[in-house]
């Protein structure tokens, strides 16, 4: 009996994990999630955007717009990325690659550089062109970081819970 075919890609099955993470974001509008994998495919680490541990989802802001800055979400909501790499307890992320469903903002940059992850695959840019990814880019090219748009193959996967 030959093995079974039409089975799911190591880009595919890693970029489908940073999505599902990503579905436990309390954020309304925005649920972007992250996988760091190592360079024999095992998963290293994952994250979702939230709020910090012991800050409640419900007594923190998930406005997008206020009167000032500390009545929106930004200034305290954790990137997926940074919680990816905050939640490692291995040692060491040195050459690994992180898949997430949203291209990373310049500071996840300037923690995914520090961290020494290698590769990012990337599902949506939709902050493109902004001053933020702009910055982002540059680093990563500066660092040597290679930035890879995730291509989709168009199945669909269908998970029941």
């Amino acid at each position: 009996m030959a093995k079974r075919e039409g089975y799911i890609s190591w880009d595919g099955y890693f970029m489908g994990v940073a999505h599902l993470s990503g579905m436990r974001s309390k954020d309304p509008n925005t649920q972007v999630g992250c996988c760091i994998v190592s360079n024999d495919n095992k998963i290293l680490s994952m994250g979702y955007n939230g709020m910090p541990m012991g800050c409640s989802d419900d007594e923190f802001p998930w406005e997008r717009e206020g009167e000032s800055e500390e009545l929106t979400k930004y200034p305290y909501v954790v990137h997926s990325e940074l919680n990816a790499i905050l939640n490692y307890r291995g040692g060491s992320l040195e050459g690994t690659k992180l898949y997430v469903s949203l291209f990373p903002c310049n500071e996840c940059a300037k923690a995914i550089i520090q961290a020494g992850i290698r590769t990012v695959i990337y599902d949506d840019d939709k902050y493109c062109g902004t001053p933020g990814n702009i910055a982002a880019k540059r680093m990563f090219a500066a660092a040597g970081v290679k930035c890879l748009p995730y291509q989709r193959s168009g199945e669909t996967i269908k998970i029941t819970i």
